[in-house]
């Protein structure tokens, strides 16, 4: 018997534990690349509404704080603005350069959150927290919640 637990501790555990890393380390660069192509990128630097489409769950939305009331602003909406801004004759795409930085990201089973900090001309603007789910098809992002800082 204290052979064949000396067998499991020594040979199969560490191949375990080696295995699970390399799944956690793959799902962590699926979540990080959907972010960066579809919140990043889609709905930031390049206004891109199609991208945004491709890593958003159709039920997303945005939730803030309004008093002591919840405020929900669903992904359509969101599109829809981005599309508006992208559109607008006098917009400046050299003016819109965000920088990010993937502070945390936490993936247990298909759920993960991941902490985006943005930056634009220097200054430090919102720190969001997305969810995402992991769905049949892939990750998408479900939900976020932010803060503007001063």
């Amino acid at each position: 018997m204290k052979k064949y637990l000396l067998v499991i501790f020594v040979f199969v555990l560490p191949f375990a534990s080696f295995t699970y890393y390399v799944s956690y380390v793959e799902e962590k660069a699926e979540v990080e690349e959907l972010v960066l192509v579809s919140y990043v990128n889609g709905a930031f630097n390049d206004l891109n509404p199609d991208a945004m489409a491709a890593g958003f769950d159709p039920n997303f939305a945005i939730f803030s704080a309004k008093g002591n009331e919840l405020s929900k602003y669903p992904i359509a909406d969101w599109e829809a603005s981005v599309r508006k801004r992208k559109n607008d004759p006098n917009f400046d795409p050299s003016k819109n350069v965000w920088k990010h930085t993937f502070s945390n990201v936490n993936i247990t089973g298909n759920a993960a959150t991941i902490q985006v900090d943005l930056s634009k001309d220097g200054k430090h603007v919102y720190t969001d927290y997305l969810s995402l789910l992991k769905f049949e098809d892939g990750w998408r992002i479900v939900a976020k919640v932010y803060y503007k800082h001063p």
